[in-house]
Parts: structure tokens; C-alpha cells; sequence
């Protein structure tokens, strides 16, 4: 007769999951809870590598990196610390790569990005060379904040502020509450009612952005009319879509180097970069 063992103390197989880095700007809902929100950020604590999730009302939440805890497109995953990738020659934003240049400590100046998948995007594209120059990109969480988030920080000379907006035209909201920050803050934006339209259409194989009716949910009117499921397959298409700057419009490039020269080049003024 086959000797089984003790089946009554055998511990169970471990169960495995697929596994990826927790990129910023994906979309992941919590098993435990159900929590949806994009990946904003990544946080080190005593208790190990969380990551923090903003849902689609502005809340963020932080939650730890444990095994099969996340659903990704459906599926039970495992999210990882990122890990730095093999370094071209070139940047993501097309600048000569310095080889094994450390990151400097982090300058007084900041780069505020108004959307969390604008800061994504930036992230992706600039954010080797940024390390390098040793600024800080953080997310502004609506330009509607900006006034209070300038009176704490208190811009001056060699304290810089950059802030980079969605639908910066003449004559909208966003143009009128830049028009004076003073002079050691500069705005800039591309013309985009939201920053997927800034990603050439041919690199997610649709010849053209749909036209949205005003009134309509930009995002949720895309989708419906490409077939995509919701905002956060969108979403996901459009991140993986983007790899260099070569992928997305020139008035975003532009308007993002501007941003870096003006907050790393301090002999500049906002004159100089217009």
C-alpha cells in the first residue's frame, strides 16, 4: 500500500503570480478591497515597499507590495519595486546619457505637473535626465491648487517653480490663474484637453483622435468610440504606447524643456524662454 505521509500537517504549494513592476500611471484595483486607482507613487517605510493608488475622485492611499495582492487587467498579479532599466546611449527625451551620473541631491526647484497621468508621462521620457539635474517633479493635483501650493513654497531667486497644465489657450481658466505667479515661476502646457490627445494617434494604431462633443467626458467618449473597455484600458494603451519623446506631440516636448531650462539654468528669465 502507497505511503502518503501525514496529510493532515502537509503544508499547501505556494501559489505564484504573474509578476510586474509597479509602473506610475497604472491602473490596479486591490484585491483586498477593490480600491481602483493609478500608481502615483512609490514610498520606502520600516514595514517594507508600498506603492501609493489615486482613485478617479483625487484620494490616494498607500498599500504594500505583497504577493498576489493587485488585479491588473483582470488578473491576480504580483507588483514589484520598479528596477532601473539598461541604459541607452540617448535618453527617453532624445539628451546624450551620461554614463553612471549619479543623481544630484535634490535642487530647491521643482517641476509641479498638473495631472497624475501628465506626471506619468513626464516621468517616462524625462525622468532619467531630471534625476541627473537633481529636480523634483511632483504632482499638482489640479491647477486649481496652484495659488496655495505657491504661497507654502514661497518661490524666489534659486527657488524655482515649474508647472506644466493641460488646455493652456488664451482665454480659458487655466491661462487666467497663471497670468501672475511673478517671475520665478513659469507655466507652461500644451493646447490638449487632456494629455492622451498629445500622443501621436499612429503609435496606438487609430489614424486620428475622435472629436468630442463639449459636454462629454473626453476620456469616456474616446473609448467609446475606439471600442476600448473604459478610461482605465485607455489609459494602459496610451502609457505602453509611449517611449520617447519621439511618441508624443512637439508643443508637450517643448513645453517640458522649457520648464527644465528655466528651473536649472537660473541666468534665465521667463522672457528668455517664451
Amino acid at each position: 500500500m502507497r505511503n502518503y505521509g501525514d496529510i493532515f500537517t502537509r503544508k499547501p504549494a505556494a501559489s505564484t503570480y504573474p509578476t510586474q513592476p509597479a509602473a506610475l500611471g497604472e491602473v490596479v484595483e486591490v484585491l483586498a478591497d477593490g480600491y481602483v486607482g493609478a500608481i502615483v507613487g512609490h514610498e520606502k517605510t520600516y514595514d517594507g515597499d508600498f506603492i501609493r493608488l489615486e482613485n478617479n475622485q483625487g484620494k490616494t492611499r498607500l498599500f504594500k507590495l505583497r504577493p498576489g495582492a493587485f488585479l491588473v487587467d483582470g488578473i491576480r498579479t504580483t507588483l514589484t519595486k520598479p528596477q532601473p532599466a539598461a541604459r541607452p546611449q540617448r535618453s527617453n527625451s532624445g539628451s546624450t546619457r551620461v554614463v553612471d551620473a549619479p543623481a544630484k541631491v535634490a535642487a530647491p526647484s521643482r517641476i509641479w505637473v498638473e495631472g497624475v497621468h501628465d506626471a506619468a508621462i513626464v516621468e517616462k521620457i524625462w525622468g532619467h535626465d531630471l534625476r541627473v539635474e537633481g529636480v523634483v517633479v511632483e504632482y499638482l493635483e489640479g491647477l486649481d491648487n496652484l495659488p496655495h501650493r505657491l504661497a507654502e513654497f514661497r518661490p524666489a531667486q534659486g527657488r524655482r517653480v515649474g508647472v506644466l497644465a493641460d488646455h493652456l489657450v488664451a482665454g480659458s481658466k487655466e491661462t487666467r490663474l497663471t497670468d501672475r505667479v511673478g517671475e520665478h515661476v513659469l507655466v507652461t502646457g500644451h493646447p490638449y484637453i487632456d494629455i492622451w490627445a498629445a500622443v501621436k494617434p499612429e503609435r496606438l494604431g487609430i489614424r486620428a483622435w475622435p472629436d468630442i462633443p463639449r459636454g462629454e467626458d473626453w476620456k469616456t467618449g474616446v473609448c467609446a468610440r475606439l471600442g476600448w473597455a473604459n478610461p482605465k484600458e485607455g489609459w494602459n494603451r496610451v502609457y505602453r504606447a509611449v517611449s520617447t519623446y519621439k511618441d508624443i506631440d512637439s508643443t508637450l516636448i517643448g513645453a517640458v524643456e522649457r520648464l527644465v531650462d528655466f528651473v536649472t539654468t537660473p541666468e534665465l528669465t521667463k522672457a528668455d524662454l517664451r
